[in-house]
Formats: C-alpha cells, sequence, structure tokens
C-alpha cells in the first residue's frame, strides 16, 4: 500500500514539473522604465517620523526617527523627534539616551530643555521637570509652549 502511494506520488510531481514550468504565459511586453527619484533616505524618514508622530503613532514614528538619525547621526531634528517619541511610548531609558545625544548634536537649546522637562513631567519628576521648564522659559522669545507645559504641571 505504501509503495502504490509513493509511485502515486512520483508520478504526479514528474506531471506537475513538466507542465507547470511552462514560461509561455509571461508578459513580454516592452516597458518604458521610470527611474526612481533619486531621494535623500534621511529626509523621507525625518518626514515619515513627523506624520506618524502627528497622527499619534509614536511606535512609528519612533522606527522613521531612529533610521533618520542612523543614517546621518547628526541630524538634531531626528533626535528631538526620536527622543519625543521614546517619550510618548513611556521608554524614558532610551528617552535619556536620545536627549544625551540631542545635547552633543545641537548644545542645550531651550526647546531641547522644554522637551526634557516635558519628559519628567511625563515621569511624573516634578522638581525635575519645574526646574528644566523654567530654564527653557528663561531663554525662550515666545515662551507659550513652556507656559502650558508649567500649567500642566501645576494642574497635577
Amino acid at each position: 500500500m505504501r509503495h502504490t502511494s509513493f509511485t502515486a506520488a512520483a508520478a504526479m510531481a514528474a506531471i506537475l514539473m513538466v507542465t507547470g514550468c511552462s514560461t509561455s504565459a509571461v508578459d513580454k511586453t516592452k516597458t518604458t522604465a521610470i527611474q526612481p527619484a533619486a531621494k535623500d533616505i534621511d529626509t523621507s524618514d525625518l518626514a515619515q517620523g513627523k506624520a506618524q508622530f502627528r497622527d499619534a503613532n509614536y511606535g512609528l514614528a519612533e522606527q522613521h526617527f531612529r533610521k533618520a538619525v542612523e543614517l546621518k547621526a547628526d541630524n538634531a531634528e531626528a533626535w528631538m523627534g526620536l527622543a519625543a517619541s521614546y517619550d510618548e511610548l513611556g521608554r524614558f531609558d532610551f528617552a535619556d539616551r536620545a536627549y544625551s545625544q540631542l545635547l552633543k548634536v545641537a548644545g542645550r537649546k531651550p526647546q531641547i530643555v522644554n522637551n526634557m522637562g516635558y519628559s519628567q513631567l511625563l515621569r511624573g519628576n516634578k522638581k525635575k521637570a519645574k526646574v528644566l521648564l523654567l530654564e527653557a522659559k528663561a531663554g525662550m522669545a515666545d515662551p507659550t509652549v513652556v507656559d502650558a507645559n508649567l500649567a500642566l504641571l501645576n494642574k497635577g
């Protein structure tokens, strides 16, 4: 019985190999090749990261920002987005690393310090948050965003 099943299976496989490997159905129509537009992957990932972040897709935003900083390690905007994405995902350990790299790349700017303060606010570290937010406010021409973060701090 076994031998008959094996022989039948082998015969079926041989038939399929002979009839299934025909290339006569392949469409050989010539087409005009369109060259892909040259793009800076870093810029594309940065734009995608921003779009995903705006849509509150923080996991996807993190992936794009991470790819952007891997391709161009001195991209401060990508580091900022990466740190903010980690904050929103609750991955504060990674956020701290990203903020550290951001400070090395861009220096201690008020917008960065504001985000660092907001990060501390998300963690519940009100004292650290207040110190950072007040530092950011002192350096900003328009402290509207920092004032909103301070209001959140005082609300809780």
